[in-house]
């Protein structure tokens, strides 16, 4: 029996093109991870067994960024962290051991405080891009620069494939329903 996530769609908020059409989706104490000895582990076996790899073990980043070309899940296997999602209109969540945050592309997130041990646990769908991450300061000075920077990186949004799984669950997992192409529904 799979956790049915928590869905939260952002709107562009100007700076932050976040991702019109596909939610984030939250999963609450979705991978068990107490007693382990090595909770990070638990992750990533369940993302590389649904297809999301090129992981990692680190934190999240202090400072506001999105991915333009891939989608992201995010596993915490220890500690705690309060993640902004969504750019300057979005919603601050707290996370803890077990949680699953999974992330379309264009959707911004920085953490805001975290415990001392926390551990994030990072995949990407093998179907999707690679992981570079912009900010949503332009660095173009002049107006007509930071348009055409705004626009591509919506067009570039609006390219990255679905993920053939839900990095949790698989192929009947929530995520393979709540993020269909609208038409598909």
């Amino acid at each position: 029996m799979s956790i049915e996530p928590q869905a939260l769609l952002f709107a562009d908020d100007g700076a932050t093109p976040n991702n019109p059409r596909l939610p984030l989706l939250l999963y609450r104490g979705a991978v068990p991870t107490d007693g382990l000895r090595d909770p990070a582990a638990a992750f990533e076996a369940a993302f590389a067994r649904h297809g999301w790899g090129h992981g990692w073990r680190n934190g999240i980043f202090a400072f506001e960024h999105f991915h333009l070309r891939a989608h992201e899940v995010l596993g915490i296997a220890r500690g705690t962290a309060r993640v902004a999602f969504g750019g300057a209109r979005g919603a601050t969540v707290e996370l803890g051991p077990g949680d699953v945050a999974v992330l379309p592309a264009g959707v911004g997130h920085r953490r805001i405080a975290a415990s001392a041990d926390l551990l994030v646990v990072g995949a990407y769908p093998a179907n999707g891009g690679d992981a570079a991450h912009a900010t949503p300061s332009p660095a173009a000075d002049r107006v007509a620069d930071r348009a055409a920077d705004r626009a591509a990186a919506i067009a570039s949004v609006a390219r990255v494939p679905l993920p053939e799984q839900d990095p949790v669950y698989g192929r009947d997992g929530p995520l393979t329903r709540l993020w269909r192409q609208p038409e598909e529904r």
